[in-house]
């Protein structure tokens, strides 16, 4: 996964970018031509975004990059990617390296999710 500090964000060349509300219904968005979908933390504590990114993966089936923008604290970030996040930006004053260590702390999981799609008991 990829983490970018909030101030090292730059526009991209030829890059078809989709912001998302948290209200929309995005088993209704035009994905057609979208490289990234942007999708929004207005605060820490409102977790629509989290669904919203397990939707695009698992039923809309989307194989591009899916960023977490806004109010993005280091310990939602393994949950992020564990639900199909594929990048974030992080809120200002936050560390990448205490990211890094998020993902060694909790580095397997027993039930499936986007990234491990069969729970701990069914894998080989």
């Amino acid at each position: 996964m990829q983490i970018l500090q909030a101030g090292e964000v730059r526009p991209e060349e030829n890059v078809n970018v989709l912001s998302v509300t948290n209200d929309a219904d995005v088993l209704e968005v035009p994905l057609e031509g979208v490289d990234r979908i942007e999708l929004n933390f207005p605060k820490f504590s409102d977790g629509r975004a989290f669904s919203q990114a397990y939707l695009l993966r698992r039923r809309r089936k989307f194989a591009g990059d899916i960023r977490a923008t806004g109010d993005v604290l280091v310990d939602q970030v393994v949950q992020m990617q564990r639900t199909g996040f594929s990048s974030a930006v992080l809120k200002e004053g936050k560390d990448v390296a205490d990211v890094q260590r998020q993902f060694e702390r909790y580095a397997e999981f027993y039930q499936a999710d986007v990234v491990e799609q069969a729970p701990h008991f069914a894998r080989s």
